[in-house]
């Protein structure tokens, strides 16, 4: 779900070249989750392999990062582990949303609506285990680093933006903001022309750049009053907020009494199931590790062509194109840091 943030937070948008020679943490669920949804056939059905085995995952792991590579940008992808138990509550209720959204992908393959069969196959997306472990595969292959994260993985890669081994941190998600993040991506794995569901309509996704101290800044807020903004809207550990409380009011509400506490006898029907300084803690105190290590390699092409090839039944042709695209980005990279120690 993440927090909705969207109408309340100043952003910038960039493009993928001003980030060569930058490091970026990515949500790496959140990512795949994205490349799940979006790579379908018209009808919403996901590439598969010949044993039925989806590849949707991969082919957005491997293209989209490519691109990154290739303009000399350096990823480091960081996976979920154990989530906190408040978020228990969410998890359900995503459960329950791809249900509904496969009893109504049924129907409509049976109505023939090609259209609304692509909509729900998408809200019906669910990450297998393979998927996590084809992932990871493919990342060593490509010679990108990735970090294992005790629990969420916005947590983690905020905690590596800010101990300074990244640039920056790239999520969907506005959560990372409430974790720390310095400065968050968003819309960098799936920067482009899009098609909006169920519409004949083409949009075109940039890159976009948030800053945490401008965000603080432009809503006069500190750092805990926006945490508490956050919990008043709804988050992955109360993702129900409190009923009529939008990103606006709740604005207002921690700008005029200065904390959640002061705020909520204020409010109606200000109902939490759980105390929200739990909610908080999550936030400020997140669970992270700092046994990780950052390092880039040059890409087993042999290795990876055995694998999305062979294995995994992808273009040869196509892919050795975009491994020899990487290998020139590579090239151009070097040259430039050489360069630059050179004169520096």
């Amino acid at each position: 779900m993440g927090v909705n943030f969207k109408d309340l937070i100043p952003k910038t948008t960039v493009k993928l070249e001003d980030l060569t020679g930058k490091v970026i943490a990515i949500d790496a669920y959140n990512a795949i989750y994205q490349f799940l949804s979006i790579i379908r056939q018209p009808d919403g059905t996901p590439l598969k392999d010949s044993s039925g085995k989806i590849t949707s995952h991969l082919s957005g792991l491997f293209y989209r990062t490519a691109n990154l590579i290739e303009l000399g940008i350096k990823p480091v992808y960081v996976f979920d582990g154990i989530p906190p138990a408040l978020k228990t509550a969410e998890i359900e209720r995503r459960k329950k949303v791809k249900a509904e959204a496969i009893a109504s992908y049924e129907k409509a393959v049976e109505a023939g609506d090609v259209a609304k069969m692509r909509t729900y196959a998408s809200a019906a997306t669910s990450m297998k285990d393979y998927m996590v472990t084809d992932s990871l595969r493919l990342l060593k292959l490509l010679g990108l680093p990735s970090v294992q994260a005790p629990s969420e993985g916005e947590a983690q890669a905020a905690h590596i933006t800010k101990q300074g081994n990244s640039d920056y941190c790239c999520s969907q998600d506005y959560d990372s903001l409430l974790f720390g993040a310095p400065k968050l991506l968003r819309n960098i794995t799936i920067s482009g022309r899009r098609k909006l569901p169920s519409k004949r309509v083409y949009i075109n996704i940039e890159p976009e750049m948030v800053e945490l101290s401008k965000t603080l800044r432009e809503c006069n807020l500190t750092y805990e009053q926006l945490i508490d903004v956050g919990i008043l809207i709804g988050t992955d550990f109360n993702p129900e907020g409190i009923e009529g409380i939008g990103p606006k009011t709740a604005l207002k509400l921690i700008r005029k009494y200065g904390t959640l506490e002061n705020a909520i006898p204020y409010i109606k029907n200000a109902d939490f199931p759980v105390d929200p300084k739990y909610i908080r803690e999550i936030f400020l105190k997140p669970k992270v590790t700092d046994n990780y290590k950052l390092e880039w390699k040059d890409p087993d092409e042999d290795g990876i062509i055995n694998f999305l090839c062979e294995e995994k039944e992808f273009s040869e042709d196509r892919v050795k194109k975009v491994l020899e695209r990487i290998s020139i980005g590579l090239k151009k990279e070097k040259g430039k840091v050489s360069l630059d120690k050179w004169f520096g």
